[in-house]
């Protein structure tokens, strides 16, 4: 038996690739949307790709099920489970075969049982593992995200991201009963997860890539809960906010991702045209580094360095309706684009964001200048000119972190708006005071701040070093009511 786990930082995300060197049969679970991959592992190994499949309409990145099968042409096998509001619309057309609890894939000698396992979403499967010849029975189970490293998959999306009203706690219900089903496994078997460390999938996910059901049992604090009462308080309680693409994510996924193809690379802009872009306020997204932005930046565009975080920042902040433009310093080499563009694009088209309309290079900077067009900039404030100067200036601070990094302790009197949720926020801040932007060391703040500007505040400084840098100061802390000097 031949197994590959590919895992994707940016999404904190892992599919598989499991095959038969008999027959050179194999089967790929949860694919990416980048299937290229999948086609170099299988033409190393001499494989051929011929079973595709998934644990469940995702939520977190466009599913690359239906380009895979498109590129190879291997069968797609889908949940049938989960009713009718959770079937897939594109499988008759794409040939799909529908599977259920019990029924069994077979790839060369490699035999997949399919488990149904709902709560996190109702169709949800998992597949357990046996390579027949061997003899030894099960090998391991593919978790998808019902069971993680530490943690379980989180039932309360469907209610918060794809609004279905009063789901979460028959979805917590439900999961609590699949996981009678997950205790029942042999604890040999290895764990598979469809997620890792800094997925917002769950709220405790191990940075381990694999575990075993045993070891689950013993540390897995949701697998270990076997009072249905205290599992639906702990699992709903404390889960982070879902990003605001992944109702669009379970509707592309739902309705049928387009398939790509080979895409062609990012085209390359004059420059002459931004000011026209400007005025139109277009989305032009800087991914430069946050202090280059912070320094001189074309006014109206999106910070969003290119990172590890980028495919979430982007996801939260960016239509999928209208043409984006990507902005950075580098300058363009004959037909070669930037790695740092290149990367962007591909984390974008792995969510969905598909309409990029070019990039700019960094002549952009002297071809704006020089058109007589000014700079935007965000002045910068340490921790202890803030604590000098907050009270004459009358400043409002406005805390972009996470709702539970804010609960944990926070600057005296700063009112708490995470930055993905600040787009429909910037009307509620006082007009009449400047905003001092803070996260936690500084990165988000940038964002935040980039996207106050665009929403037509220009009285926006950056904290640098956010609250790490004012703790590090000795500088009170509030926590709920209480100052802590």
């Amino acid at each position: 038996m031949f197994f590959r786990q590919f895992y994707d930082q940016s999404l904190a995300q892992a599919s598989y690739m499991i095959g038969c060197q008999a027959t050179g049969d194999a089967i790929v679970i949860d694919p990416l949307r980048d299937v290229q991959p999948y086609l170099t592992v299988a033409a190393a190994e001499g494989l051929r790709i011929t079973h595709v499949t998934e644990t469940h309409i995702h939520a977190d990145f466009v599913s690359g099920a239906r380009e895979l099968a498109s590129r190879t042409g291997a069968t797609l096998y889908l949940s049938a489970e989960g009713g009718t509001d959770w079937q897939y619309a594109f499988a008759a057309a794409d040939g799909a075969t529908l599977v259920r609890h019990g029924d069994v894939i077979n790839v060369g000698n490699i035999r997949v049982d399919v488990l149904h396992t709902p709560g996190h979403t109702p169709e949800h499967l998992s597949f357990v593992v046996t390579d027949q010849p061997a003899g030894a029975g099960a090998m391991g189970v593919v978790t998808g995200d019902f069971v993680f490293v530490g943690d379980v998959g989180r039932p309360d999306l469907l209610e918060k991201a794809a609004k279905v009203a009063n789901t979460m706690e028959a979805g917590a219900r439900t999961l609590f009963h699949s996981l009678e089903q997950f205790r029942a496994l042999p604890d040999h078997l290895q764990v598979w997860p469809g997620h890792g460390a800094g997925s917002a999938c769950g709220k405790a996910l191990g940075a381990v890539p694999s575990s075993t059901v045993g070891y689950e049992k013993r540390a897995n604090w949701g697998v270990g809960t076997t009072s249905e009462t205290e599992f639906v308080t702990m699992v709903l309680e404390g889960q982070p906010d879902p990003p605001a693409y992944f109702a669009q994510m379970k509707r592309i996924n739902r309705d049928g991702p387009p398939v790509l193809g080979n895409m062609a690379p990012p085209r390359l802009l004059d420059a002459s045209i931004l000011p026209t872009l400007v005025h139109n306020k277009a989305w032009i997204v800087d991914v430069r580094a946050a202090a280059a932005f912070a320094a001189a930046h074309i006014p109206g565009s999106l910070s969003i360095p290119h990172s590890r975080t980028f495919a979430t920042w982007a996801g939260w902040l960016l239509p999928y309706d209208a043409d984006l433009y990507l902005l950075t310093d580098e300058t363009a080499t004959g037909d070669i684009v930037p790695d740092a563009v290149l990367h962007a694009v591909h984390d974008m088209m792995l969510i969905g964001l598909d309409r990029v309309a070019g990039w700019f290079d960094a002549s952009a900077f002297s071809t704006w200048e020089r058109s007589g067009q000014a700079f935007a900039i965000v002045p910068q404030i340490d921790a202890t000119s803030l604590a000098t100067r907050r009270d004459t200036e009358d400043w409002q601070v406005l805390d972009v972190r996470a709702q539970s990094e804010y609960d944990a302790g926070h600057l005296p009197n700063a009112r708490n708006i995470p930055v993905g949720l600040l787009p429909s926020a910037v009307a509620s801040l006082d007009p009449h005071r400047s905003i001092v932007v803070q996260c936690q060391s500084g990165a988000r703040s940038m964002i935040g701040a980039s996207v106050l500007m665009r929403g037509g505040r220009q009285d926006v400084i950056n904290l640098t070093g956010g609250f790490a840098g004012w703790s590090s100061a000795g500088l009170p802390v509030e926590r709920g009511t209480e100052v802590v000097a």
